[in-house]
């Protein structure tokens, strides 16, 4: 016969697996949105003459995607930690999103300045030919960064209701067998008055 789970503990895993499949999501949605182009500019090479290049997040904003990294990681922590560590797991989705907000704005204050290495790395030259044009990916990354510091901010007024850890696949404790009685523990208990036989 299976004895039905209480209610709270229903809704503790439920609450867990929420949350990591919101982790696993945001991790997802940050590391896409640092691949795809967010700068196209030109520059000049010896044999092809002037040449288009396209920049993605990740060449000039590689740091989004270890915040995805950190995120994913998350996703297993969150279902393992006890109360303490939820907290800073918390923390630290929050603060990946703040890192992939301040990245992106970072980079889009001086695009020039970003995709110049890029440039000059895939023309052997290392100045630009024409204007720095921008893609919606950055704005889109500063958004899932928002997103990700919001998420930070959910786990910690969700996770309250959780329970610890699951003690599921612990080993189960060991029985207390009680001393066999020997002379010394007889006199004791005829000190404190208990008759031992």
């Amino acid at each position: 016969m299976t004895v039905p789970e209480p209610a709270p503990a229903r809704r503790s895993r439920a609450g867990r697996g929420r949350a990591a499949a919101l982790l696993l999501v945001l991790a997802g949605l940050t590391a896409v949105v640092a691949v795809p182009t967010w700068f196209t500019t030109t520059g000049t090479t010896a044999l092809q003459g002037t040449v288009t290049v396209h920049v993605a997040g990740s060449q000039v904003a590689p740091a989004i995607l270890a915040a995805a990294v950190a995120i994913l990681a998350s996703v297993a922590a969150v279902a393992l930690v006890g109360r303490a560590g939820r907290w800073v797991v918390a923390v630290v989705v929050a603060a990946c999103g703040v890192l992939v907000v301040g990245t992106t704005l970072t980079v889009l204050g001086d695009p020039v300045a970003a995709v110049t290495p890029v440039v000059a790395e895939q023309t052997g030259v290392g100045r630009l030919a024409g204007p720095v044009t921008t893609s919606a990916w950055p704005w889109l990354a500063v958004g899932v960064g928002v997103l990700d510091v919001l998420a930070g901010g959910w786990l910690v007024v969700a996770s309250r209701g959780w329970s610890g850890p699951s003690r599921r696949h612990e080993a189960p404790a060991a029985p207390v067998v009680p001393a066999q009685p020997d002379e010394r523990s007889d006199w004791d208990a005829l000190s404190r008055g208990d008759d031992p036989s």
